[in-house]
């Protein structure tokens, strides 16, 4: 890899008629923070940073690579991007530890670390997945982010263009929930159903829901308890119930997740390329579950980028995990990411061309900006 001459951030902010409802909280915009690196050849590298929450994050996030990273990778003399990363990390610890924002450091790191890849696959002309050591011209997708306001209808309306796997947000109380998930079950048709719970329940309520759901013959269940809850109540869970259990895109650093893929509870893991680790982070966790006997469901839920992103490293992974793709109506994952969801029978599309094959065309967003920096060269 050459040195590099530049890294730009931008922020973007598109609001959306229909906010997305979790039981965390609503987003009333989709927010997308990005980040470009270009060697001094001028080929550039794109990477997708975690923003949805809080409200204040996106740009935020974006100055912590302006202000702090930023002049790090531009000096750097280290080759790969996994060693950048891991440098990026040592070198800011203790100031993500004083500040007491490990969270954002480990997301703009995890950008970083996209960028590097894209960039380091577009210097070696090859497809990001086959870079990392295998290509597939699809992954299998299904839909999340399903709002609890008449899931069923969403279920349809994805159920005609060819998706057949579907997760429900749940959370929002017994009453609601079991009826939504009694009103898509009731729908027609042979198609595998799971929820997220977004770590809304405590313990008790985690078995009660979950043994009260088990007859709508769920796939999984994701994040019933809080990530940070002692490993005693996650092996009781599953103890009194027989669901699967998955979790992943809030386990933001390697103990984290190495310790939940080795105990077992979870049967599905599912790092967030964008939040933690890049893809060298997210393609190591995926390859550790693997060898344990666990699947790799990257979890998503922003832009384009970081979509195509968490397809090439699922690609490369290998393994029978399924690829997160969002309900909700968002341009900023539309505009990079829909051209390769063409056909949702056979999964998300990867093509030959180098990198994340993606060449964003960010002009068509200027008018939703809310931050753009440049460091360095221009």
């Amino acid at each position: 890899m050459t040195r590099f001459a530049r890294v730009e951030t931008f922020v973007f902010r598109y609001p959306i008629a229909t906010p997305v409802r979790t039981a965390l909280g609503v987003m009333h915009d989709r927010p997308m923070t990005l980040v470009a690196v270009t060697d001094h050849d001028g080929v550039t590298g794109y990477g997708e940073i975690w923003c949805n929450y809080s409200a204040v994050s996106p740009e935020y996030r974006a100055k912590i690579v302006d202000q702090i990273l930023a002049p790090l990778v531009l000096a750097t003399t280290l080759e790969t991007p996994a060693d950048i990363s891991e440098c990026l990390r040592s070198k800011t610890h203790l100031m993500a530890l004083q500040s007491g924002e490990t969270g954002p450091f480990a997301a703009s790191i995890a950008g970083l670390d996209i960028a590097l890849h894209d960039l380091a696959a577009r210097q070696a002309d090859m497809p990001l997945c086959a870079m990392l050591g295998q290509y597939r011209e699809h992954v299998p997708v299904y839909i999340s982010g399903i709002n609890p306001d008449r899931p069923e209808d969403v279920v349809t309306a994805f159920r005609r263009q060819g998706y057949d796997t579907f997760k429900v947000k749940v959370g929002f109380g017994e009453g609601l929930d079991i009826r939504n998930l009694a009103a898509v079950r009731a729908l027609d048709g042979d198609f595998a159903l799971a929820i997220d719970a977004n770590q809304n329940w405590d313990l008790r309520t985690a078995i009660s829901m979950m043994n009260q759901a088990a007859e709508f013959d769920l796939s999984w269940v994701e994040e019933p308890l809080a990530v940070d809850r002692p490993q005693a109540e996650w092996a009781a869970l599953e103890s009194a119930t027989s669901q699967k259990l998955a979790a992943g895109e809030n386990l933001t650093s390697w103990a984290l997740l190495e310790a939940a893929i080795e105990t077992g509870t979870l049967s599905i893991i599912q790092p967030d390329a964008a939040k933690w680790g890049g893809v060298s982070g997210c393609l190591a966790a995926a390859r550790s579950a693997e060898q344990h006997g666990r699947q790799y469901y990257p979890h998503y839920l922003g832009g384009g980028i970081g979509l195509v992103a968490s397809a090439h490293i699922l690609a490369a992974a290998g393994g029978d995990g399924l690829l997160e793709v969002d309900a909700n109506p968002n341009p900023l994952r539309s505009a990079f990411a829909d051209q390769f969801l063409d056909d949702p029978r056979l999964g998300m599309r990867l093509t030959d061309r180098p990198g994340l094959g993606i060449e964003p065309d960010l002009d068509q967003f200027s008018g939703y900006a809310s931050h753009y920096q440049a460091i360095g060269l221009p």
